[in-house]
């Protein structure tokens, strides 16, 4: 089991990666205080620093939605966001999370996967 220092290593180590084409040249942050601690997993949001701190719309992100870092494996899980996050969430507790060919993302190996 990783501790919550370890899944926030992964989390920024996810939104850093190379498998994130766009976002290379942008700083992003993580909400530290939003992060949402389930019993498998913690639950990050981010956004583009420039955004944080100006609050230009235009500076931020498209299609930041938030993630999970599951405690177990350390396997990202992306979610959506044309639905709420508690919709998305009870979909994973009962895995009937729709395959997406970026649903999955593997820390060790910096690639996606539907499964």
């Amino acid at each position: 089991m990783l501790t919550d220092q370890e899944m926030l290593l992964i989390a920024k180590r996810f939104l850093n990666s190379g498998s994130r084409q766009g976002t290379k040249n942008i700083e992003i942050i993580i909400f530290l205080d939003d992060i949402i601690k389930k019993p498998y997993g913690n639950i990050y949001y981010y956004d583009s620093k420039e955004y944080v701190e100006t609050g230009d719309f235009n500076k931020s992100l498209v299609g930041n939605a938030p993630f999970l870092v599951e405690k177990k494996t350390g396997r990202v899980v992306n979610f959506g966001t044309s639905g709420l996050l508690e919709n998305y969430l009870k979909a994973y507790e009962n895995d009937k999370l729709v395959p997406s060919l970026t649903r999955y993302w593997y820390p060790d190996e910096d690639r996606f996967d539907y499964k």
